[in-house]
């Protein structure tokens, strides 16, 4: 895995942020173009059967085709923070601070895992922090106790596309 982008000033993720950083990725990369290049979409609360497709739909009409046929679009089931819960231990020593009442567990099962982040956060959650706190944490941790990343993890080492 290469490098991992997200949009500039705590943008969100609609199709022009990511057209945007997708091509950017494209002709940076010129003559050692990226094997696949994998959208990762944060439906929060939204259908994922919706967002992930409009999101394909849109992009397919922006990208061309030598970048189309490379693309693979992944979504967090839930919240992808849900995720960081999962690896209690490294989310507790990144923050220095109790999880409070959280099953680390069983992480797809918390309700509202964002809104829980960001209430025992001491600064603004920002996909900067988000960023920080994933690579704080061990994606194998995660991994086993997490049906909905082992499913991810599999999507986007495999190339399969993933729902």
């Amino acid at each position: 895995m290469a490098d991992v982008r997200i949009p500039p000033r705590n943008k969100a993720l609609d199709v022009d942020v990511a057209d945007k950083i997708i091509k950017s990725i494209w002709y940076e990369n010129v003559g050692e173009e990226p094997d696949k290049i994998v959208l990762l979409v944060d439906v929060d609360l939204k259908s994922p059967e919706q967002v992930v497709p409009q999101m394909r739909e849109e992009l397919a009409r922006r990208l061309p085709d030598e970048i189309k046929k490379r693309m693979q679009y992944a979504h967090a089931q839930r919240h992808l923070e849900a995720w960081y819960f999962a690896d209690g231990g490294n989310l507790r020593g990144y923050l220095k601070r109790d999880l409070g009442n959280v099953d680390d567990s069983r992480p797809d099962e918390i309700e509202n895992p964002k809104l829980h982040l960001k209430n025992i956060l001491d600064q603004v959650y920002t996909a900067r922090v988000s960023e920080e706190i994933a690579r704080a944490l061990d994606a194998e941790t995660i991994a086993r106790r997490s049906p909905s990343f082992r499913g991810f993890l599999a999507a986007l080492l495999n190339g399969v596309a993933y729902a």
